[in-house]
Formats: structure tokens, sequence, C-alpha cells
């Protein structure tokens, strides 16, 4: 053990911030920290947006489906899948690299860059002091977040990294059992074991929501999860990434 995983462990995801913007030491520190994540072959396939704007950052809580800390927190990023850099390069060095742009490989390049970014800036931001909520709600329109972010094709906007000083901090919620997702030299794919592991989470969450709420909530995983993916959410996806020129072959 040591701090390092300490504050790993210690996640939680922050809603409420103090009035207090971060400063431009503390937002450089975190972006510097996720531009050291690792990245596939050295392409670096990300940007990061910060945004400042009160406007734009009102817009985008509405947008994130009225979520009030999109608006109100220390500092808001977006991390985007970036290709268009690259395209550029190709242009100035004459290499046709649109193929290679086009493939569904650079595509999970660029989500895997940008997230391991991002999780990056998440601890650096974490071991400050501060709090920070990951914001999936900016894949509700994400015609209407790339035309306030000015982003071009290429661009892909893929979620939002609130950042500030904790208002509060909530209770740490219980993952999933170390047997439900670690295997080790194969797949463990037998149902009994994968129920009895799920059925043991469900008890921990049920108890979970039961102390957090006062016994007004008791909810099971599983039956979450049943009820979240039976419902048809952000079907657009496919047609928007292609559109701006990733996972087309």
């Amino acid at each position: 053990m040591n701090e390092t995983i300490e504050t790993i462990l210690k996640h939680r995801s922050i809603r409420e911030f103090k009035n207090e913007s971060l400063t431009e030491e503390e937002i450089r520190t975190i972006v510097s920290s996720a531009q050291a994540a690792s990245t596939s072959s050295y392409i670096q396939a990300y940007s990061i947006i910060g945004v400042k704007d009160p406007v734009k950052k009102k817009k985008l809580a509405e947008l994130a489906g009225n979520q009030r800390y999109v608006e109100a927190n220390g500092h808001f990023f977006v991390f985007c899948a970036d290709l268009y850099r690259h395209e550029k390069i190709g242009d100035w060095e004459e290499a046709d690299v649109i193929p290679s742009l086009e493939s569904t490989e650079k595509f999970m390049v660029a989500l895997i860059d940008a997230s391991l970014a991002a999780q990056n800036a998440a601890i650096a931001a974490e071991s400050m002091g501060l709090g920070i909520c990951y914001i999936g709600g900016i894949r509700n329109d994400l015609e209407s977040v790339s035309e306030l972010l000015g982003l071009p094709d290429r661009v892909i906007p893929l979620f939002g990294l609130a950042v500030g000083i904790p208002e509060n901090h909530s209770d740490v919620k219980p993952r999933l059992p170390m047997e439900s997702v670690y295997h080790e030299d194969s797949y463990n794919g037998d149902e009994t074991s994968i129920r009895e592991g799920l059925d043991r989470y469900d008890e921990t969450i049920s108890a979970y929501y039961h102390a957090r709420t006062a016994g007004k909530r008791s909810d099971r995983w599983t039956a979450q999860m049943a009820k979240m993916l039976s419902g048809k959410k952000r079907m657009y996806m496919k047609e928007f990434v292609e559109k701006k020129g990733f996972n087309k072959r």
C-alpha cells in the first residue's frame, strides 16, 4: 500500500463543488498528467477542451441532461478522440493516411488513448485533493456539442470531466468482486460461477443503497443493468461516428 494506491482506492464521484475555479497551475498539472499516459504507437490520438466560458458550460449542462455539476465546478474538461491533426500530417507529408484513419483499429486507438489520458487526469486531480466526476451525458447530442466547441471532422467528444474542490464527499461505491472481473489463463464462462458472484454482489449493493438512503432504496445491480440495457440509448452514434470520419473500414 502507498499513497498512490490509496488515492485510487478512495475514488468516488463528486457532484457538488465549491464555487472556486482551478488555478492555471492546477489545470496545467492535470493536463500534463493526462499527456503522460501511455499512447498506442506514440499516436497521441486525443485532444482536451477546457471549458471556462460560463455560457458554454451552461449549454453543456443542458445537453448532458441538465446535470448542474457540469456547469458548477472548478473546471470542465472535454476529452476527444482526435485524428484531425493526423490527417493534416498526411497532407503535409504527402502520405495517403485516409484508409488508416478510417479504420476500426484507429478508432479504437483514439478511444483508448483518450480514456487512458482521462484516467491519468482524474487520478492526478484526486491526488491534489480535488474531486472529479465523469460526464457521459455529453454524448446525448454530439452534433450540438461539436458545434458548440468548434470541433472539425475526425474529432469526436467522448465524455466530460468535471473537476473542483468537493463540497462534500459521497461514500465509495462497491465494485464487482474481483472473482467476477479477473480470470487467470482463460475466461471463466461458467454460468453457475458467474451467477454466484453476481448474487453476492447484489446483496452488497442492496445493503449499500439501503444504508445510503436510510432504507428508501435497496436496488440490485443486476436489476439496474437489465433495466438500463433494455432501453435504446444514443442509437444515433454509429451514423455520427462515421460522419466524423471514424470507423468506416
